[in-house]
């Protein structure tokens, strides 16, 4: 009989106790992220024999011209090899489990790829506009197509991003949370209909929400007599793109804040808008800023709706309300149109400063409301600390004068609420003694002549 079998079994403590003294546990457990040196072998085999039989393929049998056909069939080969190649030494488990593990990760290096090569290839292409400090400081007023990369810049392009994404967020921020709100927490015909709508307006396109707005907005102020572009016109275009975004996010990520959360403060006695002031928006604010991510990068890099309502520029222009403006995804399209080799580097150096305010941009945002519930910021910590210190000066004050029998001083509302008489029992008025006092012509049974019952 072995070993296993006549041992008695080991308690939770003793078997950790054993694990940490170096001992065999009773239980082994299988060690899913480690890597072997067979699984390496293995990988490493298979993506050779992918690149040969790819290489065969399209440079003999079948020569293929571009690269994309080259990896495309490469990667199929190479996850046929692999699994191939791990079915040798283990079951169909292990197999689907190896190669869902190897597709997974090839798609996301694929991906990874993609984004590595569009920001260092707008950043070569830029690069000899981005070298000068001109770039950064000036508009585009005096920069024609054969003027050098010494004049003109992309200033007013930045600065008119910056005031069409403040007031698009200004605008889709109240609006997205709030419909979001009204959709987690409430039910009926009416919302269904508001949740198709929006769901609708999720695929909408872009030059749709753009020849919205000139219809609704420029056309009827060109009936008034003022009919001309502005960057307040191009921010409720946006505004159009992304308030689905953000809507659809944040009903998502309130629909995970645990009911029993609403439930206590219900129980508590607070109303449904205080509940979700307080309680529902506060616990899910590191996953609605998110969803605003989500919206702000969508309206960041639209080009025909800022094209059909904002016009184009190349002067500075920051007053939404009077005249075009121009943003960095409009300026990046205009200029790379152009067959000027000046221009098209302006217009990568553009992107580039795109992607670097946008970064920023998304880093502040994250930084500033990407904590997680109850984990307050110092301004709020102090916040928090002057309340409890008001508190207990009140609490204190209170003591004092219920100690003293005078009258004491009504509170915020956040007090010891005074107990409430009961309606049952008659209470007598205060001249009046109760019917288990004497009266004091009364004798009182401890007095003597007085026969007790």
């Amino acid at each position: 009989m072995s070993r296993q079998l006549i041992e008695p079994p080991q308690t939770t403590g003793e078997a950790a106790q054993s694990t940490r003294e170096g001992a065999p546990s009773g239980e082994v457990r299988r060690a899913t992220g480690s890597v072997h040196p067979a699984d390496l072998v293995t990988l490493l085999a298979a993506a050779l024999g992918a690149l040969a039989l790819s290489w065969i393929v399209c440079a003999v049998v079948a020569p293929w011209s571009g690269p994309l056909g080259f990896v495309t069939l490469g990667y199929v080969a190479f996850l046929g090899l692999y699994a191939a190649l791990v079915a040798m030494d283990g079951d169909r488990q292990l197999v689907v489990d190896r190669l869902m593990a190897a597709a997974v990760y090839g798609l996301a290096g694929v991906l990874l790829t993609a984004l590595v090569v569009v920001v260092v290839y707008a950043l070569w292409q830029g690069r000899t506009a981005l070298s000068h400090g001109n770039f950064y400081t000036e508009d585009m007023s005096l920069a024609g197509p054969l003027e050098p990369l010494t004049v003109g810049g992309v200033l007013h392009a930045a600065l008119g991003t910056l005031v069409m994404m403040a007031i698009s967020l200004s605008i889709t921020i109240p609006l997205g949370l709030v419909c979001a709100l009204f959709l987690s927490e409430t039910r009926g015909p009416f919302t269904r209909f508001v949740r198709a709508v929006v769901e609708a307006m999720t695929a909408l396109p872009s030059v749709v929400a753009g020849l919205f707005v000139y219809a609704g907005i420029i056309t009827l102020q060109s009936l008034a007599g003022r009919g001309e572009m502005s960057g307040l016109a191009a921010s409720i275009a946006l505004s159009v793109m992304m308030l689905p975004i953000v809507i659809r996010a944040a009903d998502v990520v309130l629909r995970l804040v645990p009911g029993n959360l609403k439930e206590a403060a219900a129980a508590l006695g607070s109303p449904a808008w205080r509940i979700g002031w307080r309680v529902v928006l506060p616990t899910a604010r590191s996953g609605l800023m998110t969803a605003i991510i989500l919206g702000a990068a969508r309206g960041v890099g639209e080009t025909s709706p800022v094209l059909l309502t904002a016009g184009y520029t190349t002067g500075f222009n920051v007053d939404p309300l009077d005249g075009p403006m121009v943003s960095l995804p409009l300026l990046t399209f205009t200029l790379t149109k152009s067959s000027e080799p000046n221009y098209i580097a302006r217009g990568f150096g553009s992107a580039s400063v795109l992607m670097l305010l946008v970064l920023v941009l998304f880093a502040l945002a994250r930084v500033l409301g990407g904590r997680q519930a109850g984990d307050l910021s110092s301004w709020g910590r102090r916040r928090r600390a002057a309340a409890s210190r008001a508190d207990a000066r009140r609490f204190a004050a209170r003591d004092t004068a219920a100690q003293r029998g005078g009258p004491v001083a009504p509170g915020r509302g956040r007090g010891i609420p005074k107990p409430a008489l009961s309606r049952s029992t008659p209470q007598p008025p205060p001249d009046q003694p109760t019917p288990d006092q004497p009266t004091p012509d009364q004798p009182t049974p401890d007095q003597p002549g007085v026969s007790q019952p």
